[in-house]
């Protein structure tokens, strides 16, 4: 009897440890994931990020909020150089916004080394926000260049 009981609490405990793991996102680490900048960055994301929970991702200097996830983030990106795409500036950090596959956007912490990437589902995520709630640990990233331009840079505070 104890055995068919302690079967029973076993089964219970593997099905109680696989849905935990079930809530963990599945993420890609960025190349340079690794790097002492991004632990500073990860360590300090917000619990909330346009009003989505914070969720457990399974890769090294990356974030997620949602469920369904609504915003993924990853650090230790290459950096892009010049570009045309829409620049940001929100509270003193440069993000420029790929639109090209929305309603999916690609937020950049523009100028940043090492580079941050921020995706937003805007079906579920407000963008303005998502750069508003990150811009505090992106702008810790130590900043090497910054938008320029008149036709493509706006600024949010």
């Amino acid at each position: 009897m104890y055995r068919g009981i302690a079967a029973i609490v076993a089964v219970a405990g593997l099905a109680f440890g696989l849905a935990g793991c079930a809530t963990s996102v599945p993420m890609e680490p960025a190349e340079g994931a690794n790097d002492p900048a991004c632990a500073d960055v990860i360590v300090r994301l917000p619990d909330t990020v346009s009003d989505l929970e914070r969720r457990t991702t399974n890769a090294q200097s990356t974030g997620a909020w949602g469920d369904p996830v609504g915003v993924e983030l990853r650090c230790g990106t290459p950096t892009s150089g010049p570009t045309t795409d829409l620049c940001v500036t929100v509270k003193g950090v440069d993000w420029i916004i790929d639109e090209s596959q929305a309603p999916l956007y690609r937020f950049e912490a523009y100028g940043r080394e090492p580079g941050l990437e921020v995706f937003v589902n805007s079906e579920l995520a407000s963008g303005t926000l998502v750069a508003t709630d990150l811009a505090n640990v992106a702008g810790m990233l130590p900043q090497k260049r910054e938008c320029t331009g008149y036709d493509t840079q706006r600024s949010i505070e």
